[in-house]
């Protein structure tokens, strides 16, 4: 009996596994078409319900489609709107496999046919290009899926000599509605176990093969697996940004509603799908499973989606925004979202918090500004700590996604991600080095201070050279947002453009300045540093026209 059990275990583990290899090497080799799917969605829900609909029906898997939402919309790529939308059209997508296995799987062995696949998915992985090892992934976890659903079927008891068990069963399915509770509640812990409602399905269908249940207490089950797939993506989401949970809260809802109104309405659908299918043809349990499956999250589909403004008013009151405070506006935005689907996608956060890191960078710009103006007064030394405080901010995002980028790596990645990957993190150590300068500028100034003030004509090249640095940063900000569309060019043109201003008006101040220590009209002192702060500001240029030129060779490869 033990050994029989283990049998069974292990056969559960091979379709989950294979059900995982199946999703992860769909999404790897669609990776960049998924991205583009879900970043042009609109606001119209029906447009994202089909979109989630046809991304589920593709990786086979509601719960990747749901944590692959929670990402995005951690990541900024879409809004909670749209979420709800891909979310009700996933619930839809994931009845395929249902469809797949009660045609297919007991139809005849598809064991037969899985030992084949395997082997060409293997020699698909032997090959160099990235996308046919990750279509040979996709291939192989198909195969297990269906040699784990054999050997599962194989592996389960015979009760037919075991009246005890099935009379248990049957004692399961005499208290009338408490039963369909039963079942449901059954079915909702199976998947939460599982984390797999394709897996809870899968038991349910043999079960219902077996005759172990009718089919009535099979579709109780069905409800529960909806309910119990809802937690793989309020675990993705518990470290993730705010919109994210909420995003996930309204998977929940929208399931839990749907059960509740089929709970209450269960005989008359049971009938309504036991005459489609028998319409069909002869009616079969397994195919009405699958029908009652669809017909389920296709209904809540059309009933909720006209309810999406009230779900996500719902989820907002349910899960309030955090107020906000000052430092909150320092801290990362787009990759503190917990697991993230594969790294493709990890990749694509971190050049969304990269950007982000960008604009916060930008803000030195200011500062700076403002510590001239303010450098003989007492507001001077608050503004120089604050240019401090950025330079430690600086630090600590490039480490934070630093780490974030090298966990990546540590992940079979294609070359596409991993040319983004050190892109990105040159791009980063750039950004650092924008905020070492901000900070020696503040060192600078400090030091003037033992020495006076700077003259109207020396503020005024400084706030020059400080116009140029700041439309260096708005190109180059707009270079990393276009880092994989055609517009991306003319950013880059602009940017060398922007490299060039700055570098003729730090030759023009330099040049004005020794003019006048050469005529003796100014503290040698005074020039020194005014001299320092101008080349430091050209310094800030060259970084950024480096990221600008990194963004480029990124594109030019072909990535």
């Amino acid at each position: 009996m033990i050994i029989q059990i283990l049998k069974l275990l292990g056969s559960l583990a091979m379709f989950l596994f294979g059900m995982n290899q199946m999703s992860t090497g769909i999404q790897k080799a669609t990776g960049d078409k998924l991205r583009s799917l879900l970043k042009n969605i609109t606001s119209n829900p029906f447009k994202g319900s089909i979109t989630g609909l046809g991304i589920t029906a593709i990786i086979q898997s509601s719960s990747a489609t749901t944590v692959l939402v929670v990402s995005f919309v951690s990541a900024g790529l879409l809004t909670l709107t749209q979420a709800i939308g891909v979310i009700m059209g996933a619930n839809i997508g994931t009845t395929v496999t249902a469809w797949i296995i009660s045609l297919f799987g007991f139809k005849f062995d598809i064991a037969a046919l899985s030992i084949p696949l395997f082997l060409l998915g293997f020699i698909m992985q032997q090959f160099r290009k990235d996308k046919s090892k990750d279509i040979g992934k996709f291939i192989i976890g198909f195969s297990l899926l269906f040699l784990g659903l054999s050997l599962i079927k194989s592996s389960v008891p015979d009760l037919s000599g075991n009246n005890q068990v099935l009379e248990f069963l049957k004692d399961w399915t005499g208290y009338g509605f408490g039963s369909l509770l039963l079942f449901v509640v059954t079915g909702t812990v199976l998947t939460l176990v599982l984390q797999s409602s394709s897996a809870t399905m899968a038991i349910t269908l043999i079960m219902l093969s077996q005759e172990w249940i009718p089919f009535e207490m099979g579709a109780a089950m069905v409800l529960g697996e909806n309910i119990g797939t809802t937690i793989t993506a309020n675990i993705a989401a518990s470290m993730g940004t705010t919109d994210a949970r909420r995003a996930a809260l309204a998977h929940t809802v929208f399931n839990v509603f749907g059960v509740i109104w089929a709970v209450v309405l269960f005989k008359p659908f049971v009938k309504l799908d036991i005459f489609i299918v028998s319409s069909m043809g002869e009616f079969s349990p397994l195919v009405g499973l699958a029908m009652f499956h669809t017909l389920f999250n296709t209904i809540n589909t059309l009933v909720l989606i006209w309810f999406t403004p009230q779900i996500e008013k719902l989820v907002c009151g349910l899960i309030a925004g955090k107020p906000e405070s000052k430092d909150d506006k320092y801290t990362l935005r787009y990759i503190s979202g917990g697991p993230v689907a594969t790294p493709e996608l990890g990749a694509q956060q971190a050049m969304l918090e990269t950007i982000h890191f960008a604009t916060i960078s930008q803000r030195e710009v200011s500062l700076i500004r403002d510590a001239v103006d303010k450098i003989d007064t007492d507001g001077f030394e608050n503004t120089r700590k604050r240019l401090v405080k950025y330079e430690v901010i600086a630090d600590d995002i490039e480490k934070e996604i630093a780490t974030f980028l090298t966990s990546l790596m540590e992940n079979e990645t294609s070359q596409h991600t991993q040319t983004l990957t050190n892109t990105l993190l040159r791009i980063i150590s750039e950004l650092e080095s924008l905020g070492d300068s901000g900070e020696c500028i503040s060192r600078i100034l400090n030091r003037l201070k033992d020495y006076g003030t700077f003259s109207i004509e020396r503020k005024q090249g400084i706030y020059m050279m400080l116009e140029g640095l700041q439309d260096a940063y708005d190109t180059v900000i707009c270079c990393l947002e276009n880092y994989d569309t055609p517009h991306l060019t003319d950013y880059a043109d602009q940017a060398l453009k922007n490299e060039i201003a700055i570098n003729s008006l730090r030759n023009r101040f330099r040049d004005e300045e020794y003019s006048r220590i050469e005529s003796g009209q100014t503290d040698y002192a005074v020039s020194t540093l005014y001299l320092d702060i101008i080349a430091e500001i050209e310094r800030m240029g060259d970084y950024i026209i480096n990221i600008a030129q990194a963004v480029q060779k990124y594109q030019d490869t072909g990535n």
